[in-house]
């Protein structure tokens, strides 16, 4: 493992602690259950920081990741309103409409924190991050502002996963197949509209769960709002996720001959589930 890189990030760890200080607040963590997450605490605890590790609960996280939160000692904050609720009263988020985004986890708690960004991540996060601490502004209007600070900014995959090694950090159980870890994988909302279409009808196949909570939540909207395009939950859904908002291509399969199932019988053949 680069120490360079290391010390680096403690070094900026510092930098977010000592302005914390001059708030009277220990500086938080923010913490995801995911392996970059873990690698920050780490890195948080050898620097002899004052900290809150705070794992923010989106009630829509892969499963066993609020215990293993908890395994880490990180505090688990409940959101004002599950992402069930969030459809029930928003419709469903997607690309350009990620209010569930700002509900669930992107809300400010402490007035500094660190993040485990990085730049390796996406090309977006490559041309989005440049310096390795910032300033949000949440609101304008009530003067709300966060800094920001990104330890790991520079760090690429080989990084991260030398350090879990030379340190023997057990990650998320999700990151291990057959007692291999895999640095590839990454953890976030399970079935999030971001995913590709493909990786996205794969999660919700390996989750039919989150199939049946997605339409009981989208049949309570449809309840208080008119629906024009839809007349149902079932085909809103198949929409979403099929076909991802591309109205001609919806309609030449929801009016096929061979369509004649209906959208409920469709996705429960589909996804192997009864509603």
């Amino acid at each position: 493992m680069n120490n360079k890189k290391v010390e680096f990030a403690k070094y900026i760890l510092r930098k977010g602690a000592e302005a914390s200080e001059a708030k009277g607040e220990p500086l938080e963590i923010a913490y995801s259950g995911g392996k970059d997450s873990d690698v920050l605490l780490h890195l948080a605890k050898s620097a002899n920081i004052p900290f809150r590790a705070i794992y923010k609960n989106t009630t829509i996280d892969p499963p066993r990741t609020i215990a293993h939160a908890k395994a880490m000692g990180a505090e688990i904050r409940a959101p004002t309103k599950t992402f069930a609720q969030l459809i029930a009263e928003n419709g469903l988020p997607n690309r350009f409409r990620r209010f569930c985004c700002s509900e669930l986890k992107e809300y400010k708690i402490c007035d500094n924190v660190a993040i485990g960004v990085r730049k390796a991540e996406s090309r977006k996060r490559n041309e989005r991050y440049k310096e390795p601490i910032e300033c949000r502004v949440f609101s304008k209007s009530r003067n709300e502002r966060q800094q920001r600070f990104y330890p790991l900014l520079e760090w690429t995959d080989e990084d991260i996963k030398d350090y879990i090694t030379e340190n023997n950090i057990q990650c998320h159980p999700l990151y291990y197949t057959n007692g291999m870890f895999d640095v590839t994988k990454r953890l976030g909302c399970m079935c999030c509209p971001l995913m590709s279409r493909r990786k996205r009808i794969a999660e919700f196949a390996s989750h039919p769960q989150i199939v049946k909570l997605y339409i009981r939540a989208m049949g309570k909207y449809c309840e208080t709002h008119t629906m024009r395009r839809f007349r149902n939950p079932y085909e809103w859904f198949i929409d979403d996720v099929f076909f991802m908002g591309k109205d001609a291509e919806y309609k030449s399969f929801i009016n096929a001959p061979l369509f004649n199932e209906g959208a409920k019988t469709y996705l429960e053949n589909y996804f192997n589930l009864k509603f």
